[in-house]
């Protein structure tokens, strides 16, 4: 495992390219950097690392679409967003990880699948969905850090325009991601002197990524942005079935 520089040297460029990802989709960040990560430094030290600066880009994004975000689809997934994060505590030390891992894998792949083959405009979700894309996001995310699927899911199938969705699932990620930066401290892993001087690294390049992601979004239309995501799905689940499989 690397330590050090050569930690940074590899650190940076992979949370470049997570946050262009997450500037232009407004989730997946994490299904990128921390498989690439952990084949370089140990998984913990990762999770620290990315945690601080998913943090930021969710700060940036979710502020810089203050005009747009829909505070009601927010209001009704973040409770249940806590309420997963605590029962995802409690399955972290005994459900059987590589199963569920799996599981989670198929589904949002199989959804990914779905959603690029369908044609028109999708069916309106109901907002009561709104609660269990919360609850799932919560146990997803403290389980394997993939919280954002259920969210993106959702919102994805609620009739927003672009500026809506990528503006609202930021901020429903800014408090899933603010919650889990608090359990991370309270484990004792991320007020660490080596965390921070890598996320001091990381964090500058993950903006300056965001704000050519954004340059980007402004001149995609909502059906390719939702292309986007339906492909990132799919990439997110079969990376979920590759890393339970491993």
């Amino acid at each position: 495992m690397l330590e050090g520089l050569p930690a940074l040297l590899v650190l940076v460029p992979i949370g470049f390219l997570g946050a262009t990802i997450y500037g232009i989709t407004g989730f997946g960040s994490a299904l990128v950097t921390i498989p690439l990560a952990t084949h370089f430094v140990p998984l913990p030290y990762a999770l620290a690392v990315f945690a601080l600066m998913d943090l930021s880009n969710a700060l940036r994004v979710a502020w810089e679409g203050t005009p747009h975000r829909v505070n009601a689809e927010v209001a009704r997934i973040v409770p249940f967003i806590a309420v997963g994060i605590v029962l995802g505590t409690t399955l972290l030390v005994n459900l059987p990880r590589d199963a569920s891992m799996a599981a989670l894998g198929c589904f949002v792949l199989l959804f990914g699948l779905w959603s690029l083959v369908q044609r028109g405009t999708p069916r309106k979700l109901d907002t009561r969905w709104a609660y269990l894309a919360g609850f799932a996001g919560g146990v997803l995310g403290m389980l394997f850090g993939a919280g954002g699927a259920p969210y993106a899911i959702y919102l994805a199938n609620r009739g927003l325009t672009k500026e809506q969705y990528r503006s609202t699932l930021s901020l429903t990620s800014v408090f899933s991601i603010g919650i889990r930066v608090v359990a991370l401290v309270a484990a004792g892993l991320l007020l660490r002197t080596d965390v921070l001087l890598a996320a001091a690294a990381v964090v500058p390049a993950a903006l300056l990524a965001l704000k050519l992601a954004s340059r980007l979004f402004r001149r995609i239309s909502r059906e390719l942005l939702m292309r986007l995501v339906a492909l990132l799905l799919v990439a997110s689940g079969a990376s979920l079935i590759a890393r339970a499989l491993s």
